[in-house]
């Protein structure tokens, strides 16, 4: 459907929204879309609906929970401070409030932002957050986002791709991506220079990344500043969860997890039930799902012969040595993918949790295990997915006959859509198609009348003369792509714009190439377009 375009927002072009449900894409599990619709067999793995009437009893639910409140502002307060960036001290500080819950968003660390559904992750926890306060105007809500500072997988995260040139970031330091030195990305922002120009919103570019990754000494405090500098005006907040005091906080449910092999065994029984429905698993679990931290590495650890060996080193621990490290020294033991989530909802008053398609389907995987420890399960909120196209895209898309919806079929529909705009129905047999149906059901009604066994001969010829009919509409169908050669050329180029690599827009393009564009006007518009509540696939056009 089309909406009317949004006003209000300075310093840039408005833009129109143009919306189509997830399901018309394609691009979607059964499962995450069997969620979002609901469906009766998935009621046992999450606690709550995906709705804004969820939040009464989610609410009341975290409120029963006891939290380390005075902690998470101090640690939040001098994890800005070291990276000297400014905190949005106010919202900040409403977390020392029994009635201040939050909103959570989760990330890896990626170079300049990464793709751009990183983008609309953050706007979607924001403007959850901002409803949520119009809906309960006594309490207090926080957008976080929640650091994976502590992933490992380099090759993740060292690149982006700017107007299709990839930059990579070269570097072996292993360990935790938290800890990386920004030592070379200087380089990739130099390269960046002659791509982008020398407008002024080049220019703030350039200094924000400077300001960011020469500035700031390791990829965390990085990233925190750059996300601060653009969302922090927002209230949102950013924790770093690779913190000592914190894991000490979470530490009995390493213990269990390592000992007792809880995480494993529950998250194994959900995913036997899953499957059980029809649906596959996300994330499959370790027996143990802890990692051990060293200076440059992030090792399994793993059960053999009554001792704790840490995979790919030499470091061995006997259960008591292992406890005794585990007390001494929290800050080396990370949670895993199966323990993350655990860790994050006993740390924050956390009421949502906002993801994309695959966090969701993992999620739905732990509702077993946070019962079994007695931690809130959040709201399980979808980020908004978004596209964004253009006046020169619209404008072809027009020229071309279609409409922004379609830019979701496959290139062989896109040129039969196209085709039948300028011709009508001159390269297709639909009408003798069905001509010649109702003239074999005639045929039929009369050999059945003669024998019951002969209307299934004359099927088979029907089905011969269908087949036929296919056969030449297809060879008509080449030939008018042969004459309309340079349509058929600029229906595929609109295509590999969009779904760059086959990937669609936004799990492949960066912000830069928009905010040279418009500057902090793309994220003002952004944040006007985009609803928390609206589990529907955006399109947005140039007005």
């Amino acid at each position: 459907m089309i909406c009317p375009p949004l006003e209000g927002v300075e310093g840039g072009t408005t833009m129109r929204k143009h919306q189509i449900p997830l399901e018309q894409t394609t691009q979607f599990s059964k499962l995450f879309l069997d969620y979002l619709n609901q469906d009766g067999k998935l009621a046992s793995f999450y606690k709550y609906p995906p709705s804004l009437d969820s939040f009464d009893k989610a609410i009341k639910d975290v409120i029963s929970q006891r939290f380390n409140r005075k902690l998470l502002v101090d640690v939040i307060t001098e994890q800005y401070s070291k990276s000297d960036c400014r905190l949005p001290t106010a919202d900040c500080r409403l977390l020392l409030d029994d009635n201040t819950f939050t909103v959570c968003m989760g990330h890896q660390l990626c170079l300049f932002t990464g793709p751009l559904y990183f983008i609309y992750k953050i706007i979607s926890t924001i403007n959850l957050a901002e409803v949520l306060k119009k809906k309960y105007p006594a309490n207090n809500f926080v957008p976080v986002y929640w650091m994976a500072s502590e992933d490992h997988d380099f090759e993740e995260v060292n690149h982006v791709n700017v107007f299709r040139k990839k930059l990579e970031w070269k570097n072996k330091q292993g360990g935790v991506l938290g800890k990386y030195s920004t030592e070379g990305i200087s380089f990739l922002i130099e390269e960046l220079k002659p791509i982008l120009g020398d407008s002024k919103n080049a220019k703030e570019i350039i200094e924000l990344l400077q300001n960011a990754y020469i500035k700031r000494a390791d990829l965390a405090s990085a990233t925190r500043y750059l996300v601060n500098e653009l969302f922090g005006q927002y209230g949102f907040v950013i924790i770093d969860p690779n913190d000592a005091c914190l894991k000490k906080e979470f530490s009995e449910i390493i213990a269990d997890d390592i000992f007792n092999n809880t995480g494993f065994k529950k998250v194994e029984e959900t995913i036997a039930q899953l499957e059980k429905i029809g649906h596959k698993s996300q994330v499959n679990p370790r027996e143990i799902n802890i990692f051990y931290l060293t200076d440059n590495q992030r090792n399994r650890i793993v059960r053999e012969n009554n001792k704790f060996n840490i995979v790919d080193s030499d470091k061995s621990f006997t259960e008591t040595e292992l406890k005794e490290a585990l007390k001494s020294h929290p800050e080396r033991f990370s949670p895993n993918v199966v323990t993350r989530p655990l860790y994050q909802q006993r740390i924050l008053p956390n009421l949502a949790y906002v993801g994309g398609p695959a966090e969701v389907a993992y999620w739905l995987e732990y509702k077993g295990m946070f019962d079994h420890y007695k931690i809130s399960f959040p709201v399980l909120i979808p980020r908004n997915f978004v596209m964004l196209l253009d006046d020169s895209i619209s404008e072809r898309l027009t020229k071309l006959g279609l409409e922004p919806e379609d830019v979701f079929l496959s290139v062989n529909e896109m040129a039969v859509k196209y085709i039948s705009s300028i011709s009508g129905d001159k390269v297709s047999f639909n009408a003798e198609r069905e001509q010649l149906m109702k003239q074999y059901k005639s045929i039929e009604e009369k050999l059945v009348m003669v024998d019951k066994s002969l209307p299934s001969a004359a099927g088979a010829e029907l089905k011969h003369q269908i087949n036929a009919l296919d056969a030449l509409e297809k060879k008509m169908l080449r030939a008018f792509k042969k004459k309309n050669e340079e349509a058929m050329g600029q229906i595929q180029k609109l295509k590999d714009r969009l779904f760059p690599g086959g990937a669609l827009q936004e799990r492949y393009d960066n912000f830069i190439p928009f905010y040279l564009k418009y500057g902090m006007s793309f994220i003002e518009q952004m944040k006007v377009n985009l609803s928390p509540q609206d589990f529907q696939f955006t399109i947005l056009l140039e007005k």
